[in-house]
């Protein structure tokens, strides 16, 4: 079951989709960082079947500052499974990813987990969160920045560990996280120095992690809407996520 929500973010209302299982009782909860196309049927999918494994789940609209989830997304009639429309709208989507700051994202973090928490059947205690494509990236910071966060997936994402200085891999000292990361194969917004760079964060501060570099996968792979989408990708995405979290926080 789903619905679209108001909550309160770090500047204003942000849009929100809950995806929660069927059934009473409670359910741990799950952040989901969507990716720059927006909130979407893909999105709203993707969170039911994870809210299936039994967790409930948060998808805000974190391009709220910029407009609503229908303003964000593509335009009726658009079919992004033509590659020559995937292109044109990467160039429309792109400047809206500039302004998610570090600043802007880590202001997002408390006001997302506290309306998680606040959702009917959301357990107590250690919660998820996943991202895709710049979500990753968000998805990482808001681990760092809360230690309730328990375990963070991360996939085909952008610039989790540049060498910029406001690089989301240089926070993970502060994480307490465990970690699955799939990375596109020759991804240029994630390149093998990249994932080495990852890799090396993730261990120096002795964080649980299991990465790897999906092989022929390209950037974008888990977006059935797009003609970046390679079921193997995707499915084995949601393998190792459903291990991770039904490890981590029983679902």
């Amino acid at each position: 079951m789903r619905d679209l929500i108001e909550i309160e973010a770090g500047e204003g209302v942000a849009e929100a989709l809950v995806a929660r299982p069927d059934g009473d009782g409670t359910h741990p909860g799950v952040l989901l960082w969507m990716d720059a196309i927006g909130l979407r049927p893909q999105i709203e999918q993707m969170a039911e079947r994870i809210a299936s494994w039994g967790y409930v789940v948060l998808a805000p609209n974190t391009f709220y500052r910029l407009g609503t989830a229908a303003e964000m997304r593509p335009p009726a009639g658009a079919d992004l499974r033509d590659p020559d429309q995937r292109a044109a709208y990467g160039k429309l989507s792109m400047p809206r990813v500039a302004t998610l700051t570090q600043e802007a994202t880590e202001a997002d973090v408390a006001p997302f987990v506290a309306a998680l928490r606040a959702l009917p059947g959301v357990a107590d205690g250690a919660i998820g969160t996943t991202g895709y494509c710049m979500g990753a990236k968000h998805a990482t910071r808001a681990t760092c920045v809360d230690p309730t966060i328990a375990a963070c997936g991360g996939f085909h994402g952008a610039h989790v560990a540049s060498d910029q200085p406001d690089s989301p891999h240089l926070q993970l000292g502060s994480a307490r996280a465990a970690f699955v990361y799939g990375h596109a194969d020759n991804d240029p917004t994630m390149p093998v120095e990249m994932a080495e760079r990852l890799d090396a964060a993730l261990a120096e501060h002795g964080l649980q992690a299991r990465t790897a570099i999906y092989p022929d996968a390209p950037h974008g792979y888990t977006m059935a809407d797009t003609s970046s989408y390679q079921e193997a990708g995707a499915e084995r995405h949601f393998t190792e996520l459903r291990e991770l979290f039904d490890r981590v926080l029983g679902g």
